[in-house]
Order: C-alpha cells, then sequence, then structure tokens
C-alpha cells in the first residue's frame, strides 16, 4: 500500500476532514503503539508499511530508553496518550487509532498484526482491533 492510500484510507475511515488530521492521527496511533509492544516488532510492523509511516514506529522504537518488552500501559493509558499526541478529545482519538489499526492490518502480511495484537493486553487488543465501526468508543472497552 502506498502512503497516499494509507492516510486516504483513514481519513475516510475515520471520517476526518482533512489529510492533516488523517496523518496526525496515524501517527499519534503508531507512535503509541511503538512504545507499547516489542521494539523488534514494532521494526518489523514499520518495514511493512509506506516508509513515512513506517518512520512513527522506528523514531519510538529505536529510543534508548524504551523497555525491550514495551512500555506496560492500560487501556486508558494507552488512548490518552494517542488523544494527546493528536489534539483530538478521548472518544474520537479511540476511533481514530482503531481505524489506524485496521487500515494497518490490511496493509501488512505475515499475520504481523495478530501477534502484535497478542502482546497486548486483551482489553487493550479488543478496543484497539474492534475496527472502524466496532465497540462503543469511548476508551472504556464496553
Amino acid at each position: 500500500m502506498r502512503h497516499d492510500d494509507f492516510i486516504g484510507q483513514v481519513q475516510a475511515r475515520a471520517r476526518l476532514d482533512s489529510r492533516g488530521a488523517a496523518e496526525a492521527a496515524t501517527r499519534a496511533s503508531l507512535e503509541t503503539l511503538a512504545e507499547r509492544i516489542p521494539p523488534g516488532m514494532a521494526e518489523h510492523l514499520a518495514a511493512q508499511l509506506p516508509q513515512e509511516i513506517g518512520e512513527h514506529l522506528r523514531r519510538v522504537a529505536t529510543a534508548p530508553d524504551l523497555p525491550a518488552t514495551g512500555v506496560r500501559m492500560t487501556n486508558e493509558q494507552f488512548f490518552a496518550r494517542v488523544a494527546e499526541r493528536s489534539g483530538a478529545e478521548l472518544p474520537k482519538a479511540v476511533h481514530e487509532a482503531r481505524c489506524v489499526v485496521e487500515v494497518t492490518e490490511e496493509a501488512t502480511v505475515g499475520g504481523l498484526t495478530r501477534k502484535i495484537r497478542d502482546t497486548l493486553d486483551e482489553e487493550l487488543a479488543r478496543v484497539l482491533f474492534a475496527g472502524s465501526s466496532g465497540g462503543t468508543g469511548d476508551g472504556s472497552g464496553r
């Protein structure tokens, strides 16, 4: 998938009014995901995405203070970080992150996103992998 296609898909699914907003949602979601998962897994994911998008993962995954297993965080902490990075209200940030992950799943091969999902806490995985039309979008996982 090309960069423009990826961002266009995020924009459409998240119902964002600009490509800039889709870029911000993508950056915020992938940087936060890169903090949460093991750095090697973030590198593998980055390698399967368009270079400009993969850089969001690489920038965080290569940070010297990141633990080898990823940063442990609750569902609420994860989505609060996405919201802070993107500048979106929490419910919108949750929806945007789900859209980014949904497009990421479609852009990658080899079951990589399933492996990523397996590294996450059950509640976070359930909400994050709910897709653009799943769940409540309130970050609670209900």
